[in-house]
């Protein structure tokens, strides 16, 4: 996994996205770690967030799900005005801010699921068109009731490089939405105009380190390529090119049919028999979104590449790592790549086709798993299409693509090599083929030109922890929970049902009354917020003091001791489990809200004492994952750091990113890496890794892992080995040096190749 501590722009955009309610695009150049910095934000936000992405398979890679089921959106065009319907309009293929809704048929569940999303992060942004932003922003304001808020209030991440796959748009459907947009990329919403995203750039590029060849990409990319760098390109034209059998070149062609057709011939040309591997598929999962082959056919010498990252702690692998079948048995496949001794048993891997869902028991968005695809992570790797190659990396690539290429292409195709050496060109570069789309470089540079976002930062978070305090007092959601509750009695069958009912009634009326008291405040809050630093934050601290500790005794004394000592009563009562479950999550809905209060009190004297707006946010999150590893989610103690026992919380398996807290949690405390292994029952690399992974975020210095004196020789090897394999790197070093050191100054240098686009 790529990382850096010191990469100014990702811990930006982290910022941006934890702790501030803006929305953003997040950019950079292909190698900059964009895939990285999705799977951070998935691991570490507290937010409860959704991941889309514009199709099958850039949905399953990343995690999520497509837009158009996740939304229910329809496929034609989409206009976004409300004078458009009339007869024949389905017919013509194309939706409008009237007809959206005619086949959404969203469920009280899914409709509580986009009410309580915090974050909705949208994958490879490049493919996603206008007309279909505008719609979800139309389905979100609808759903979540706040038709005058750009999507519904909920913040958006936009993920994904401009100047790689653009937006597929007929002509046909062009002619429909060109009155209403100036072009079909995603920044020409309209609902971009009134909720313009802060433009984040990540700009250090890990996959390429030659200058001359990242000088070169960004000609290319900006459209400012010169006859020279044409000239340069066509130093490396061979038209007559064989690469040799143990060089593993991979051709990059424009088309699936010429990619098909080489591959075919390669493994023909192969002795031996044909072996075929079929996938295996369980419940939903759509044909278009397989993200490998349904039947992998196979020999021995076969040239293949991995399409998966190895989730194993060594990382033996990557995606668009390219070697060569040495055996085929029933049921293992073993790889040799060049230059490393090591055999790879490869295993297969599993994809998931998910469903999101909100529980409230635990108030979380949770993944339902559909469907899967079983299958071995591999292709055939002598061709790949242009587009099938993106977010890949490749050492030796044959570009072939003659006078196919589209507009972009050549700067995709190029952008996948780790430098110039490796490249050989089959057909010439016309100045025509690589021109970047007009409007994309136009606006691209507005937004560069408007300055950094980084001055703003300070003020979206002021302004996300003032939303944050207005949230804390809002009773809403808890008034409505109750009074379902409440409601449900006449067709439950319960023991004492009277007393029940009468106890529901009580608690209802109870936060209603809170409810008429919090919505004072709420007006209080909105005078005192706007002056409040002017003071300094004394009278914004003594009215939340007063409210808080007004709040927390009645959520306490009123309703959630009342509900526990009622569950206690349950335990004895015969056929109430079912109603005494919805009791706890009662009451853990009415802990948490007392939580959220207590927070806001935190936070306003976070302020008070003079602390800038990240530092009080960073200190917040920091405390609420601490409470997450010592509580778990029902409020009761699950892990307590420096425990005797130090296992894992009782509730089960930690969710994902808390195993890696609960190690660091104990080495904050002073504890080796090697007691903290035997306490939790782990390896020592295990702990290694779990400790590596926040050099990214800069909570550990790389120095805490690595002595001084080791990380440069480390670092000689890395670069002199390439790759990210472990064994023959510490091969060079010798025993004096672990593989959690070498995977610690890894991160730290951020020389992983598979961080992807």
């Amino acid at each position: 996994m790529l990382s850096d501590a010191n990469n100014k722009e990702f811990t930006l955009a982290v910022q941006f996205v934890t702790q501030t309610a803006r929305p953003v695009f997040l950019t950079g150049r292909a190698g900059t770690g964009k895939t990285t910095f999705l799977k951070y934000i998935r691991e570490n936000s507290f937010k409860k967030m959704a991941v889309v992405a514009p199709t099958g398979v850039a949905a399953i890679n990343a995690g999520g799900t497509t837009l158009h089921s996740f939304f229910q959106l329809p496929f034609g065009p989409f206009l976004p005005t409300s004078g458009s319907s009339g007869w024949g309009m389905e017919d013509r293929g194309y939706s409008d801010a009237n007809s959206l809704f005619k086949h959404i048929r969203f469920n009280a569940s899914k409709r509580e699921l986009l009410q309580e999303l915090e974050l909705l992060i949208i994958d490879e942004i490049s493919m996603v068109r206008a007309d279909t932003l505008d719609a979800v922003d139309a389905v979100l304001r609808h759903f979540r009731q706040q038709p005058l808020l750009p999507f519904g209030g909920l913040q958006i991440v936009y993920i994904g490089d401009l100047y790689q796959l653009p937006p597929v748009v007929k002509e046909p459907e062009w002619e429909l939405l060109k009155s209403v947009y100036a072009s079909p990329f995603f920044f020409d919403a309209q609902v971009i105009r009134q909720a313009p995203p802060a433009y984040l750039e990540l700009k250090k590029i890990y996959r390429q380190k030659e200058s001359r060849f990242i000088g070169l990409l960004n000609n290319i990319r900006n459209n400012q390529a010169s006859w020279e760098d044409l000239e340069k390109l066509h130093d490396h034209y061979q038209p007559e090119f064989i690469p040799s059998k143990h060089d593993n070149y991979i051709t990059l062609t424009s088309h699936n049919a010429k990619a098909d057709s080489l591959n075919k011939e390669e493994l023909g040309k192969l002795r031996g028999p044909e072996r075929r591997f079929e996938a295996t598929i369980t419940g939903e999962f759509n044909d278009k979104a397989y993200p490998a082959e349904k039947t992998l056919v196979l020999k021995e010498g076969a040239q293949v590449m991995l399409i998966k990252n190895d989730k194993g702690e060594s990382r033996r692998y990557y995606n668009g790592k390219i070697g060569v079948i040495q055996r085929i048995t029933e049921d293992k496949l073993v790889l040799g790549f060049p230059d490393e001794p090591d055999e790879l048993a490869l295993e297969k891997e599993t994809w998931r086709n998910i469903r999101y869902g909100y529980n409230r028991d635990k108030d979380e968005i949770e993944e339902e798993e559909l469907g899967s695809f079983q299958q071995y992570p591999i292709r055939l790797a002598w061709a790949i299409t242009i587009h099938k190659s993106q977010g890949l990396t490749f050492e030796r690539a044959v570009i072939d693509a003659g006078a196919s290429f589209a507009a972009g292409q050549v700067y995709v195709a190029l952008s996948r090599l780790t430098g110039l050496e490796g490249l050989v060109l089959r057909s010439r570069i016309s100045p025509a083929a690589i021109s970047t789309d007009g409007r994309v470089v136009a606006w691209t540079s507005r937004q560069v030109a408007a300055g950094g976002p980084g001055q703003e930062l300070e003020q979206e978070q002021r302004a996300f922890i003032g939303e944050s305090l207005r949230k804390a007092f809002q009773w809403g959601r808890l008034v409505e929970t109750l009074g379902d509750h409440y409601g449900g009695y006449a067709h439950r069958k319960i023991p004492e049902k009277e007393k029940a009912l009468s106890l529901a009634r009580q608690w209802l009326n109870k936060v209603t009354e809170q409810q008429e008291v919090a919505q004072k405040f709420s007006k209080q809050l909105e005078q005192l917020l706007p002056r409040a630093e002017a003071d300094g934050y004394q009278q914004l601290l003594q009215r939340t003091q007063a409210a808080v500790s007004y709040f927390a005794r009645l959520l306490d004394e009123d309703i959630i001791a009342p509900m526990r000592t009622h569950i206690q009563d349950l335990r004895s009562k015969h056929k109430a489990k079912k109603y005494q479950q919805e009791m706890q999550a009662l009451t853990v809905l009415c802990v948490r809200k007392k939580q959220q209060v207590e927070d806001a009190l935190k936070l306003v004297q976070g302020l008070q004492r003079g602390a800038g707006a990240g530092e009080v946010l960073s200190g917040w999150q920091e405390e609420r994952k601490s409470r997450e590893i010592t509580h778990g989610h029902a409020g009761e103690p699950a892990f307590t750091p420096g425990a005797a026992s130090g296992k894992e919380p009782r509730s089960g398996k930690p969710q994902k990113g808390d195993t890696n807290r609960i190690s660091l949690a104990l080495f904050r405390e002073g504890i080796g890496i090697a007691e903290i292994a035997s306490r939790r029952a782990l390896s020592i690399s295990t702990i290694e890794g779990h400790l590596a992974s926040f050099v990214l975020t800069g909570e550990v210095d790389i120095k805490e892992l690595v002595p001084e004196h080791k990380i440069g020789p480390i670092r000689e090897s890395i670069e002199t080995v390439g790759g990210t394999a472990l064994g023959p790197i510490r091969g060079r070093l010798g025993d004096g040096y672990t593989f959690g050191e070498i995977k610690a100054v890894m991160q730290h240098l951020a020389i992983t190749p598979s961080a992807s686009s």
